[in-house]
């Protein structure tokens, strides 16, 4: 099983820098996309490019709004299942705005900038890491942070059409102390792709929080697909 890998907003490959080892040691052949945040139509063909170049069928795992990219990129054949961790999964004709608006506003809200051309900016400061990714280390969320890039309206404002979950296993990682992504929102897409449920207490900066957590979930969704 080939496991592709796919950021959320603001980020790029460097989220998944200490889970895409751990996989590989574990015997996965790994890809980790580096999204350009300007389309959810662009990224999706670009995490299509990764399955068409993987040597194998493929398992594909998103976190944040990496999640809505794997729910359209995942309709691909040779997709065999989908792992949300604290991610968007949403329904034909959402759109990750759509979702964000059906519940009160997350913390998150109070640290978003918008761009020129209307483009979503995190604001980095210390009392934004404090209170929204706290349990990463600061030097981590420094190394991010040098290749965090802004994030188009497109990207929450595109819908979405049949989603993978609607017709391949899925998975989900709910974030309990997410500041992003509301709980009861991924609570609720969980219960909807009826995925197989798992929980961690850490803030919506998962992989960078639990890689040893994030790579033992998707190891044994990768193990479970695999022949008899």
């Amino acid at each position: 099983m080939h496991i592709v890998l796919v950021h959320g907003m603001g980020g790029s490959d460097f989220d998944w820098s200490t889970v895409a080892p751990l996989l590989e040691s574990a015997g996965f052949g790994v890809s980790v996309a580096d999204n350009a945040l300007q389309s959810l139509d662009d990224d999706v063909a670009a995490v299509r490019a990764l399955i068409d170049a993987a040597d194998d069928e493929v398992l594909l795992v998103g976190h944040s709004y990496g999640g809505a990219v794997i729910t359209n990129a995942g309709r691909h054949d040779r997709v065999r299942g989908v792992v949300y961790i604290a991610a968007f999964a949403p329904a034909e004709g959402e759109t990750v705005n759509g979702i964000v608006t059906r519940y009160e506003p997350a913390e998150v809200a109070r640290f978003m900038t918008r761009g020129a051309d209307g483009e979503w900016i995190g604001v980095e400061s210390e009392e934004a890491r404090l209170a929204l990714s706290w349990d990463v280390p600061e030097h981590v969320m420094q190394a991010r942070s040098a290749r965090r890039r802004p994030s188009a309206d497109a990207i929450f404002t595109q819908p979405t059409e049949e989603p993978a979950w609607a017709t391949k296993p899925a998975w989900y990682m709910i974030a309990t102390l997410d500041k992003h992504l509301r709980p009861e929102a991924q609570r609720d897409m969980a219960a909807r792709a009826d995925a197989t449920i798992e929980e961690v207490a850490t803030s919506h900066s998962v992989p960078l929080a639990a890689p040893e957590a994030v790579s033992s979930f998707v190891s044994r969704a990768a193990v479970s697909l695999a022949p008899a």
